[in-house]
């Protein structure tokens, strides 16, 4: 196993991790999971509040086991249920009862979206309750999940001393909310950069076009698609480490032992022309030639005019499942702060500035009518009418 250091603290992460939202269903895979990553030198495993049943496998399993110790844990503040400062306890305790454990070695504001939800929390005591637990040892490092905006990332980088990031980044489209831009500048500022969605769910993979699977094929037969993915990402030096949610023990044993041979320069010249290729088929099924440069922003009205571009053409390259899940993450579905195409109000001011000319205005007319039919609007006006929230409460146990 091939390990990276979090220089904030000088601790040394294999660069692949165990993620939590799709483990094994059943214990005794589980289990055999967890035993092999161990052995492989795996140490680090993300779970969340709101991933049904997957804090409780992994206290369950590291209990049994009595491998707690040899695994770094990382779980997240459920912010789509946090409206008020008890409840900061209240699900802290819980996953402290659910991993059977006294501390939390990575802890994440799970599923931030912009500065300004974050300065909401502060005023509720979060910073507070931070620094108590952090003087009783029960929270160690502190950050958090990104699915906004890459200008917000970059807000919220300065706002506080984060000691690490964790942000959605793959080959598919690498200025994807955070991007490059947000990895680069986390680095500069010494923060481990944990990367999420490292295949996209999996979709990566099997769920890739048949002419860009042809392609990986051609340039190394023996290769599997998945590991395609995390070499692109080990190749770099600003990447800590991956989290993969793996459920079947064909997959977490080849992605260990791509991890195993993992090293910044692994991808060869060639190997950058396949990537290059694999992204020019993907680019050839998108609906807007946006490149994410955000010249366009920022918008008047908030809109995330790249991310909304960027789920719409993963819809249609990727997936439907892709780009919907992208949509809502990109528009801010769970936010007060909606960012989505239906609040442009067609200024116009965005496509001054944009290099490729793209009518962004109609370009989003489109988008909201693909991305934003009726069920969309009818869940999200839903959500904060508070009842997905109470759906979501009872998935993650509540």
């Amino acid at each position: 196993m091939q390990y990276r250091t979090d220089k904030k603290t000088n601790t040394e992460l294999s660069v692949f991790a165990l993620g939590g939202m799709r483990i094994p269903k059943d214990y005794a895979t589980c289990k055999q999971m967890v035993l092999e990553a161990h052995k492989a030198g795996v140490n680090y495993i993300d779970t969340a509040y709101i991933y049904s049943g997957s804090e409780e496998m992994y206290g369950k399993v590291l209990e049994e086991t009595g491998l707690r110790d040899q695994f770094y844990i990382a779980t997240k503040l459920p912010l789509v249920l946090t409206k008020k400062s008890e409840d900061f306890d209240k699900y802290f305790n819980r996953q402290l009862e659910r991993l059977k454990t006294d501390h939390i070695d990575y802890y994440l504001l799970h599923m931030l979206v912009s500065p300004e939800q974050l300065v909401k929390l502060q005023s509720l005591g979060l910073e507070e309750w931070i620094a108590e637990k952090r003087a009783n040892g029960q929270i160690r490092r502190l950050g958090f999940s990104f699915h906004g905006k890459q200008e917000d990332f970059l807000k919220l980088l300065d706002i506080r001393d984060w000691d690490f990031v964790q942000l959605q980044y793959n080959y598919s489209d690498p200025n994807y909310q955070a991007g490059v831009a947000g990895m680069k500048k986390a680095t500069e500022l010494g923060l481990p950069v944990m990367v999420m969605e490292p295949l996209l769910g999996g979709r990566l993979a099997d769920s890739l076009p048949a002419e860009a699977q042809e392609v990986f094929r051609k340039a190394n037969p023996e290769r599997s698609l998945a590991s395609w993915g995390f070499r692109w990402l080990y190749n770099q030096p600003e990447v800590t480490l991956c989290l993969s949610g793996v459920g079947k023990p064909e997959f977490w044993r080849d992605n260990i032992a791509t991890a195993n041979e993992a090293f910044v320069g692994m991808v060869t010249p060639e190997e950058r022309a396949t990537y290059d290729k694999v992204v020019e088929i993907l680019r050839s099924k998108t609906k807007v030639p946006c490149t994410g440069c955000a010249y366009c922003m920022p918008c008047p009205k908030g809109v995330n005019i790249p991310g909304c571009f960027s789920a719409y053409n993963a819809r249609n390259a990727i997936s439907h499942y892709t780009g919907t899940q992208q949509y809502m993450m990109n528009a801010a579905f769970m936010s007060e702060n909606y960012t989505g195409a239906a609040a442009c109000i067609a200024c116009r001011k965005c496509e001054r500035h944009c290099p490729q000319n793209i009518a962004i205005v109609d370009e989003l007319k489109a988008v909201r009518k693909t991305m934003e039919p009726l069920w969309w609007r009818i869940a999200h006006k839903a959500y904060h009418g508070k009842l997905v929230q109470k759906m979501i409460k009872i998935w993650g146990g509540n």
